[in-house]
């Protein structure tokens, strides 16, 4: 008997940017929903709001981030009350963008790169892991009107590109949130003007995303700029409550994560750093 040896078929191997994207699971499974389902609407999650139009993100909002009015005005690119102006006038045919265009407030490419700062700005803190499950009404639209448009795949891998930003910086995420103070450090590199711009404002009462409010910028760069400066031991998150504010007396280790000590901040900088390799 003849017995033929004939090797299997070799089975389908798919390709590797097929794979990649097929195995993408989102930052937000309900996001990932309505951008499949073409939806518009607006979706409202803990620390912030993102509007859909057929799918795709046409702007972003918290209140963590300085908003497009404050953005466009606070450097003198737009008057404040031209802004409130169109936001007042602005209607389902003509949203506040076509307004202030049509007036020759602004042109159209300094809105566009204004708008989408701030679209990713709020979108960074908008899909925040969150302790509550979001929201969506359908059917609802910005004031703005349209202006740009990001698909909901870019706009989550750049949350995630951000994410890793700021963990490659200083991967301690206490200053992001916390009321820093200034800080000493043993030869530490010299402030750039933006950040020497933090260092002026910062007194024990100014959180993160406070200065970036009060100095016009989008708040995911001033995370940079207050991380760099954490990683370089010139700034700290306050000093943690004790038993004088009502709270319960700290433990040894929460005291040497708020520590301004300029020897445990360079010990602390050396194992933040160890750890991050």
């Amino acid at each position: 008997m003849t017995v033929v040896d004939t090797p299997p078929p070799r089975l389908p191997v798919r390709g590797k940017p097929a794979a990649a994207e097929r195995a993408w699971g989102g930052v937000s499974p309900m996001l990932t929903r309505l951008a499949a389902e073409q939806a518009t609407g607006v979706l409202i999650r803990e620390r912030g709001t993102l509007y859909l139009a057929e799918g795709r993100v046409v702007h972003a909002e918290s209140p963590l981030t300085p908003g497009l009015d404050l953005l466009l005005t606070a450097h003198g690119t737009l008057e404040a009350e031209v802004w409130r102006d169109a936001v007042d006038r602005a209607d389902d045919r003509h949203g506040a963008a076509r307004l202030l265009l049509d007036g020759g407030h602004l042109t159209e490419g300094a809105l566009e790169l204004c708008h989408l700062g701030a679209l990713y700005d709020a979108a960074y803190f908008a899909l925040a892991p969150s302790s509550t499950p979001g929201r969506f009404r359908y059917g609802i639209a910005h004031r703005l009107g349209p202006v740009l448009s990001v698909p909901v795949a870019v706009l989550e891998r750049e949350t995630l590109r951000r994410r890793e930003l700021l963990r490659r910086i200083w991967p301690d995420t206490a200053p992001d949130s916390a009321p820093l103070v200034p800080t000493y450090a043993i030869a530490a590199p010299k402030p750039t003007p933006r950040q020497h711009a933090l260092l002026e404002r910062i007194d024990g009462t100014r959180t993160a995303t406070d200065l970036a409010r009060e100095l016009g910028r989008q708040a995911f760069h001033t995370l940079v700029d207050v991380r760099r400066l954490a990683a370089a031991g010139l700034v700290a998150p306050r000093n943690a409550p004790g038993p004088a504010d009502g709270g319960p007396a700290p433990t040894f280790a929460e005291q040497l994560a708020y520590t301004t000590d300029p020897h445990i901040t360079l010990l602390k900088r050396l194992r933040d750093a160890l750890e991050a390799l």
